[in-house]
């Protein structure tokens, strides 16, 4: 029978030696959670399948660094949503959003994020968002766009939840103003 070797044992395998079988432990361990957790942060599967992939490449590569801190389930979330994040962030972003809706919806009336999207190509909304503060932007971002609770947008932004509450109510407000 085999040892069933810790977390942390396979992440310094991994770094040390580039074991190759610590490796493929790590993400038959993870890899299905982390796919279930982003696929709740995004209907686009393709999208995060790439995402995990991407995540279990910067472990291998060793691009991405574990501190001996925390859990690492929770060291893997923040690798795979910071890198879900800046997929979304990318030019295609928009157009990802709207096939996912259209085969979301089926009503013949816009859904609130459609009538948001419209916003944006249209200037008001995206106007409004630029003259925010960049930390308003971010959570914003982190908790409308792409969904997080306020503790995961706590810590990918770093912040207090507290300080993400202030800050995406003083972002509604400043947005309600400009848009009125």
């Amino acid at each position: 029978m085999r040892e069933t070797r810790s977390d942390g044992d396979l992440l310094r395998a991994i770094a040390a030696d580039g074991d190759r079988r610590a490796f493929e432990e790590l993400y038959r361990r993870y890899a299905p959670w982390l796919l279930a957790r982003l696929r709740g942060r995004c209907a686009d599967a393709a999208l995060v399948d790439d995402v995990v992939q991407e995540t279990f490449l910067a472990v291998w590569r060793g691009t991405a660094r574990y501190r001996e801190e925390g859990d690492v389930a929770g060291w893997l979330w923040r690798i795979g949503s910071r890198r879900l994040i800046d997929a979304l962030r990318g030019e295609g972003a928009r157009g990802r959003l709207r096939q996912a809706l259209s085969r979301l919806r089926h009503r013949d009336e816009a859904s609130a994020e459609e009538r948001v999207l419209a916003g944006v190509e249209h200037g008001d909304l995206a106007g409004a968002l630029i003259r925010l503060s960049p930390e308003l932007r971010a959570v914003l971002q982190a908790t409308v766009i792409d969904g997080l609770t306020t503790r995961e947008a706590a810590v990918l932004l770093g912040i207090p939840p507290g300080t993400v509450k202030t800050r995406a109510m003083r972002a509604r407000k400043q947005l309600r103003e400009a848009l009125t």
